[in-house]
């Protein structure tokens, strides 16, 4: 079994559990938001706090950072963008009806952990993203959104799904030549408690497919390189790979034991955490299951790969990292207190974001450093669920 890892630091500033984990496109920049109804923006170089954003009614489920900007969202129905500057919010957006979204739905599928862990598993999909400066959004309220960036305006509201619409990806044409046309042929994949994926014509609004074959909510999804296949996990403890464009079902991956919860997609390898305690890697164009990570002692709640290491956050409140390539256990993250919401990594520090309020930095030095695979051609689609952000950085020193 691998050994315990070093905290650098615990930041304890928020008071309310942490939903979510941003690190921005640059690596300088972290941002974490609370049930206590605040975001916080962090320096990665120091691990000190330094902005507090203020504004929402409700607590924040989800928030996103980008270039110069970051956003929130909140179970106000509200999503504000702030100034990372000032700290100032500079836009509200409002028109949902119900929550811009956090799994809170999610609390009954761990019925078997503890009440409290179970309550707060905390957002595992993405509610918002940005491309093309355009927002997206999802909510309870059945509908996803796209929205200006700029004015703060509803360009296109999606309906058609039954019920919550939990989860989002974008899929802009590899091949346009300018924004404009990547805007005009834009794709919007959204995720739903309904059991159906959908496809839609951004420029229109027209649902273009309906991804008909699960039995259970659609919690995650992701999409390939070229935006062209789409990767769903649900409560009925399997994945499929559909063709979205066409709508046809690909490949049907069936060998977890409990509703798939997360879903990390790196070249042709899938991972998968489950509420059946274990990560799966899977052929993503085969469907067959090549390694199972197991050790973990709750559901796993959250994916991260990193230079060849597989890190997983779990309901037992530990972080872990793997050796993606053997499955070995590496090392194991103890300190927080309950669920483990959302990791990020940046150079040799491991970020982690728990409902027991902290963030906490992890010493990586030390881990085993595998080969990384070979970098395939950059993809022009756009998902901010579970995504990695590996920028070289001068790693804290431990205290």
């Amino acid at each position: 079994m691998g050994g315990g890892g070093s905290a650098l630091r615990v930041c304890s500033d928020h008071r309310g559990g942490i939903n979510w984990l941003s690190l921005s496109p640059d690596g300088q920049r972290l941002l974490t938001g609370s049930e206590d109804g605040t975001a916080r923006l962090w320096s990665t170089a120091n691990g000190q706090c330094c902005a507090l954003l203020q504004g929402h009614e409700s607590y924040v489920t989800f928030c996103q950072l980008e270039d110069g900007a970051a956003f929130t969202c909140s179970a106000d129905c509200t999503i504000r963008r702030w100034d990372l500057h000032t700290g100032q919010c500079v836009q509200v957006y409002q028109g949902h009806t119900s929550i811009v979204n956090r799994s809170a739905w999610r609390a009954g599928l761990l019925a078997r952990q503890r009440e409290t862990e179970a309550r707060n598993v905390g957002s595992w999909e993405t509610q918002i993203l940005v491309a093309n400066n355009q927002l997206f959004s999802s909510s309870y309220d059945r509908t996803a959104r796209v929205w200006s960036v700029d004015k703060g305006q509803v360009s296109r509201e999606f309906r058609g799904h039954r019920n919550c619409v939990l989860t989002l990806a974008y899929s802009a044409p590899w091949d346009a030549p300018c924004v404009e046309e990547a805007e005009a042929r834009g794709l919007l994949v959204t995720g739903s408690t309904d059991g159906t994926a959908k496809v839609w014509q951004v420029a229109s609004g027209c649902c273009h497919q309906t991804l008909r074959g699960h039995t259970g909510a659609v919690l995650c999804l992701v999409l390939d390189e070229l935006g062209r296949t789409a990767f769903t996990g649900s409560t009925d403890a399997t994945i499929r790979a559909w063709d979205i464009l066409s709508g046809e079902q690909l490949r049907v991956f069936r060998e977890h034991q409990g509703s798939i919860i997360c879903l990390e997609l790196v070249e042709q390898l899938l991972y998968s955490g489950s509420a059946d305690r274990t990560v799966k890697c899977w052929l993503a164009d085969a469907g067959q299951c090549v390694r199972t990570f197991p050790a973990h002692r709750r559901s796993v709640s959250a994916l991260k790969f990193h230079a060849g290491t597989l890190f997983t956050g779990s309901g037992d409140a530990c972080a872990r990292a793997f050796d993606a390539q053997s499955g070995a256990l590496q090392r194991v993250f103890r300190g927080h207190a309950l669920v483990i919401n959302c990791l990020q990594v940046h150079g040799h520090v491991l970020y982690t974001a728990s409902h027991d309020g902290a963030l906490r930095l992890w010493d990586l030095r030390g881990l085993q450093a595998p080969c990384p695979r070979p970098t395939g051609k950059r993809s022009l689609s756009r998902l901010f669920s579970n995504r990695v952000a590996c920028v070289t950085a001068v790693p804290l020193q431990p205290t």
